[in-house]
C-alpha cells in the first residue's frame, strides 16, 4: 500500500499559533503539533505543511499540489470569509479538501460564520483545538 499524499495549508495568521490568543487557540505552536502528527501517521502519509499571509500564495499552493494530491487540509483562517479566490482554487482542483478550523466560529463574531470554502470542501471540522487536523487527516485514510 502506497502512503497518501496529503498536505496542511494554514493561512493569515496561524504562523502565531502558541502566542496569539492562546485563550482561544492554546499555546502550542502549529510547528510543535506538525510534527506530532508527521511521527504518528508516518508509515502511512506523506504529509506536507504550507502556511502564508498572503491569499495569492495560498492560491498557488492549491493550484500546484490540486492536481497530484490525495488531500487537502486547509485551515485559510480570515481568508474563509472573505477569499471567493480561494474557493474558485478549490472548486478548479481535483484534490479533495477537507476545511479546519481551530475554533468554534460559531460561538465566535458573526462575520466568522460565513465561509466561502464549507461549499466546496468534502467536509468541515470545527472547535476541536488542533486535533481537528488530525481529524482531518483520519478521514483521508
Amino acid at each position: 500500500m502506497s502512503k497518501k499524499k496529503i498536505i496542511i495549508i494554514n493561512g493569515p495568521n496561524l504562523n502565531l499559533l502558541g502566542k496569539r490568543e492562546p485563550e482561544i487557540y492554546g499555546h502550542q505552536t502549529f510547528d510543535q503539533y506538525f510534527e506530532v502528527l508527521k511521527d504518528k501517521y508516518s508509515d502511512l502519509v506523506d504529509l506536507e505543511y504550507f502556511q502564508s499571509n498572503h491569499e495569492g500564495f495560498l492560491i498557488d499552493k492549491i493550484h500546484e499540489i490540486g492536481f497530484s494530491y490525495d488531500g487537502i487540509v486547509m485551515n485559510a483562517g480570515a481568508f474563509t470569509h472573505t477569499s471567493i479566490a480561494i474557493a474558485d482554487a478549490i472548486s478548479g482542483v481535483k484534490t479533495p479538501v477537507i476545511e479546519v478550523h481551530i475554533s468554534n466560529v460559531y460561538a465566535r463574531e458573526e462575520f466568522r460564520h460565513k465561509s466561502y470554502i464549507s461549499k466546496k470542501a468534502m467536509g468541515i471540522i470545527i472547535g476541536f483545538g488542533l486535533r481537528g487536523y488530525d481529524f482531518a487527516i483520519q478521514a483521508f485514510l
